[in-house]
């Protein structure tokens, strides 16, 4: 299969963008969720490491280039209507988030529909201002 056809398969938005999942091969964990255009999943492939797509910066974003928690990636799928991606990793210091957390996902709904909030409930495993400098 031809590179343009593989990427070609994936259900781009109107944005050339579609969602990723990151989960630790390991453990299952979801860790994050981000985006990714054609260059990026390319990159990615090419490098066995994950690089995303910063809606905000308007570039490809390698994840880790700043933090050094680089995503190693061990296997990529894409969903049974091909408009999500999900990466399986190995998550460099068990580090994906920029709050210094295993997992972005570290605040959980506690409550009742009227009396709820989110709390946070897994560890800043580093102190974020120690990771960007």
């Amino acid at each position: 299969m031809s590179a343009a056809k593989w990427l070609n398969k994936v259900k781009w938005d109107e944005n050339g963008l579609v969602p990723v999942i990151a989960q630790e091969a390991s453990s299952n964990d979801i860790l994050m969720f981000a985006w990714m255009n054609r260059d990026a999943l390319s990159k990615t492939v090419e490098l066995g490491e994950a690089v995303y797509w910063s809606r905000s910066r308007k570039k490809l974003w390698h994840k880790g280039e700043e933090s050094g928690h680089i995503q190693k990636v061990k296997e990529i799928r894409i969903d049974c209507d091909e408009d999500v991606v999900l990466l399986k990793i190995e998550q460099t210091d068990s580090i994906a988030c920029h709050t210094g957390r295993h997992s972005c996902f570290f605040q959980k709904f506690e409550g009742s529909l009227n009396d709820g909030d989110w709390q946070a409930v897994d560890p800043v495993l580093k102190d974020p201002e120690s990771i960007y400098k």
